[in-house]
């Protein structure tokens, strides 16, 4: 059984949220972490699960074509639900592929090499020709991913909210890259925000968010928080 502490939100009865932090292509860490929350869900059933992937399934990692394809195919927890969110590198990766300049040259300098290569491309080739050596399958899933998700007392994003902007007026560039200005901040966003996009040593947990994003592509854990009721606790692997 994972080991429980006090959370600083609360999900009504009977929900039980697994988010999962960025993958950066470990297909592996994220296939070992799916069995763990399987093992879970079987010893302690709950009537309202629900995964979660936070974003930033593709590049630096060895395997960005496994992520994709493997969360592409659906919820690998049968009957339960699950919830995919953007992340920056997504997002750099649809520009790049759209035929922006700036973002071709971004994606390569941050990771996108490594993305490429696991679909059998290459990152110095002509950047026209790359999406269609991605499965349209692939592509659909980018392109479909949500930018937000609220659940009881949280808000699931990429990477946080400006502070002091209610939802609906946040930018997308802020909720997919935002930093300094929301990690400093000890202001209430109305809900506890759950997060990766910032790499720490270990998951960070505050008043008003909880960082997940434990540097699986540098090879620490890839991290899943576990939320129900007024508690929470981590799987790793």
């Amino acid at each position: 059984m994972p080991d429980f502490q006090l959370a600083p939100g609360v999900l009504p009865p009977g929900q039980r949220v697994y988010a999962i932090g960025d993958v950066h292509g470990c297909d592996d860490r994220l296939a070992t972490l799916h069995a763990m929350v399987a093992a879970d869900l079987a010893a302690r059933p709950v009537g309202c699960p629900l995964l979660l992937h936070l974003g930033d399934y593709v590049d630096r990692g060895p395997d960005s074509a496994g992520v994709v394809a493997r969360l592409a195919a659906g919820s690998p927890l049968p009957g339960v639900p699950m919830v995919n969110l953007m992340g920056n590198h997504e997002r750099t990766m649809l520009d790049a592929l759209a035929g922006e300049r700036a973002a071709v040259t971004d994606w390569r300098i941050c990771g996108g090499r490594e993305a490429l290569a696991s679909w059998g491309l290459d990152a110095d080739g002509d950047p026209a020709l790359w999406g269609a050596g991605i499965p349209a399958a692939h592509l659909a899933f980018v392109r479909g991913l949500a930018l937000h998700h609220r659940a009881g007392g949280y808000l699931f994003v990429h990477a946080g909210l400006r502070p002091g902007l209610p939802l609906e007026r946040q930018s997308a560039d802020d909720l997919l890259r935002i930093r300094h200005s929301f990690l400093n901040s000890e202001a209430d966003f109305g809900a506890v925000v759950v997060h990766g996009h910032s790499p720490t040593r270990g998951p960070v947990v505050r008043a008003n968010r909880i960082g997940i994003d434990t540097g699986a592509v540098f090879g620490r854990e890839l991290t899943c928080l576990v939320l129900e009721a007024d508690r929470l606790a981590f799987l790793q692997a």
